[in-house]
């Protein structure tokens, strides 16, 4: 429509029945459009949902063992886990050590690598074992996920 005073764009607006928007307020001279509101505000707000789905970052789970775990609790938990690792997340497996188990540090590690070799070349071993106060930690990852390089992005 070119430039147009205040007054004459906002009679233009009326005269089609729909609302003067402000796009460019920093713009000299200012921008705007003649639009319908409502279809305006849910398209944009349609558009900005969908930015922030694609924008969701992922968490790192957590899954806490004991020492003592049962083979079927085993198996449910590691269920789970690899859910977790299907849905692109992290996961941190903690196990815990009670009272004189500590003294059977090994016992832990061998879970651990029981663990491990149980998801076999579909995980990425991210942070190996490690023994930090009554606890053995670490992170694994789906080796077939895409990695996200946070300097291209």
């Amino acid at each position: 429509m070119g430039i147009l005073s205040k007054q004459e764009a906002l009679a233009t607006a009326q005269e089609m029945g729909l609302d003067l928007v402000e796009v460019s307020p920093e713009a000299d001279p200012p921008v705007a459009k003649v639009v319908d509101w409502g279809k305006y505000n849910y398209q944009r707000l349609k558009l900005m949902k969908k930015s922030r789905k694609q924008g969701r970052q992922l968490d790192v789970k957590q899954m806490r063992l004991g020492l003592k775990i049962g083979e079927h609790d085993l198996d449910v938990k590691l269920r789970k886990v690899k859910g977790f690792l299907e849905a692109g997340h992290k996961v941190k497996i903690t196990v815990i050590y009670r009272g004189r188990e500590l003294a059977h540090q090994e016992l832990g590690y061998r879970l651990a690598q029981r663990v491990i070799d149980g998801f076999g070349d579909s995980i990425a071993v991210d942070q190996a074992p490690v023994m930090a106060g009554k606890q053995l930690a670490f992170v694994i990852r789906n080796s077939h996920a895409k990695i996200k390089d946070p300097q291209r992005s």
